[in-house]
């Protein structure tokens, strides 16, 4: 069994990330190192009655039974040619274990999220599952994976649910101006409807932190209005091309006309460890993905 060391706590705001590179077919691809457990080498698999092609079966792991993808059927490439050398890499998600069989793992690499860029700006081809395209060096591209929109789409739950909102009983209208920024289009439709349904209506989305910054930047520099009677709350995740949402935060929180603007962070990646980054770079409030009770519980007590 191989194991790798993810407590590696890069400095809060630096705009950097640690990713898992490894192979399908030929091709290279990504993860954030913050959403895998380990690196095993394959164990027996169970298979489970009329499961979809993609899922092989489960295994039985220290205790625990997780399901077992084949990373190539998701991303449409040929089978490995070399089943035995595979390996398997655990990755977590809002507690849930999934096990991703890949072909070959290469290395843990540190870069800048400056490295990724989004799929929009480069040809992708047939990959709905990439959140942004790493240039490694001139000539190698490695795809960056949303396991978030792969695990969600396995089990719909993991997402979250716009109904849940319900519970909080009737909701007043309110304009209060919330900026948003949030690289999945998914995500971003479930927090349009559900801001909507909680009576915020008054949203801006950017696709990354980079392009929430920029929007900031030119807001704090117009001196004839004070930032914080344009926005009200930002609300961003962490895992994003361009800028992450540590160094947004840390970038709002250390400029002298922005820093009193509520900045609440929603992601997947809230552990313990990354909590304390939070705290580090001045987020008023971290919610889970995909509490979406807590989250808007967490938007009232700021903007109301």
């Amino acid at each position: 069994m191989e194991n790798h060391n993810n407590g590696i706590l890069l400095e809060s705001g630096t705009n950097e990330l640690e990713i898992i590179l490894f192979e399908l077919g030929n091709e290279y691809y990504a993860i954030n190192v913050l959403k895998t457990r380990e690196i095993i080498t394959p164990v027996a698999i169970t298979s489970i009655p009329m499961a979809p092609n993609f899922v092989e079966g489960v295994i039985h792991l220290r205790g625990e039974i997780i399901p077992v993808i084949n990373l190539a059927e998701i991303v449409s490439k040929q089978p490995s040619v070399n089943p035995d050398s595979d390996r398997f890499i655990i990755a977590e998600m809002n507690q849930v274990k999934i096990a991703f069989r890949v072909h070959k793992v290469n290395r843990i690499n540190r870069i800048s999220w400056e490295q990724i860029e989004k799929p929009s700006d480069l040809a992708t081809g047939n990959q709905p599952y990439a959140t942004g395209i790493i240039k490694l060096t001139d000539e190698t591209l490695a795809v960056f994976l949303d396991i978030e929109k792969i695990i969600s789409e396995i089990n719909p739950e993991l997402a979250g649910n716009v109904d849940s909102i319900q519970t909080l009983g009737e909701r007043k209208r309110s304009d209060k101006k919330i900026v948003i920024a949030e690289d999945s289009a998914v995500l971003r439709e479930l927090l349009k409807d559900t801001l909507k349904k909680s009576g915020y209506s008054n949203v801006t989305f950017f696709h990354n932190g980079k392009e929430a910054w920029d929007y900031l930047e030119k807001l704090a520099e117009d001196l004839s209005v004070h930032p914080e009677e344009s926005v009200q709350l930002i609300l961003t995740d962490i895992e994003m091309p361009q800028m992450d949402g540590h160094h947004l935060t840390h970038r709002i929180k250390h400029h002298h006309r922005l820093s009193g603007i509520p900045v609440i962070i929603f992601s997947s990646l809230i552990t313990d460890d990354l909590y304390h980054k939070g705290e580090k770079v001045g987020a008023s409030a971290q919610v889970s993905k995909p509490q979406l009770v807590n989250l808007v519980q967490e938007i009232d007590t700021y903007i109301l």
